[in-house]
């Protein structure tokens, strides 16, 4: 549900095509971003350690509401269709400055749990035909989104999240550089604020 970090318009390639190179560092956050083959942008990822467990981290990214008060830049977010206690469908509209418009997406997410293995995978892609268009806002219509949640000894979890997305229209390169090194940081920051209060509140 990293939903502002969807408007970089990193290209939908595969990720093992070049290695990672750190790009920013903060909080214990690192960011991450790789050359694409033929193509001026990159590819992205951000992971950091959180004080949560893996259910309260699950928790969160389901909780699509919440994501108006922890993810950088996002406008609004609402369900559109609950398929299960783990799968959804959400639409998020994303705030960029004047004159660019705003994005807007559709998610398909779904939480998977792998037998054998702690890693739990969320696959939250954008996706075409489940809304109309709106005058004003460019539509995303897909991209590859996942992260990836380990629980770690100590009780708290390494969390992973990794996209690939085409953004549409044309952003400026000073818009792609902010979004790059302050967004992911700006949005764990914010997301672990809200898995302390959670926390707090349930004692």
């Amino acid at each position: 549900m990293f939903t502002l970090m969807a408007l970089f318009p990193w290209v939908t390639q595969a990720f093992a095509q070049a290695e990672w190179r750190c790009v920013a560092t903060r909080d214990g956050i690192r960011v991450y971003a790789k050359t694409v083959p033929d193509s001026r942008i990159k590819a992205m990822k951000a992971e950091c350690t959180l004080d949560a467990g893996s259910e309260q981290v699950i928790s969160l990214l389901l909780d699509v509401k919440a994501a108006e008060r922890w993810v950088c830049h996002t406008k609004s977010c609402r369900l559109v269709k609950r398929i299960s206690d783990t799968e959804l469908f959400y639409h998020t509209e994303v705030s960029l400055p004047w004159p660019l418009d705003n994005r807007d997406f559709v998610t398909h997410l779904k939480v998977v749990r792998h037998e054998n293995d702690h890693l739990i995978t969320i696959e939250a892609p954008a996706v075409p035909g489940i809304l109309p268009p709106r005058n004003g806002i460019v539509r995303i219509s897909s991209s590859i989104n996942r992260w990836q949640i380990r629980p770690l000894p100590n009780g708290k979890v390494w969390v992973e999240y990794m996209l690939q997305v085409d953004p549409g229209g044309h952003i400026p390169a000073h818009i792609v550089n902010m979004f790059a090194s302050r967004a992911p940081i700006e949005t764990f920051q914010n997301m672990r604020k809200i898995l302390a209060e959670r926390k707090r509140a349930a004692y």
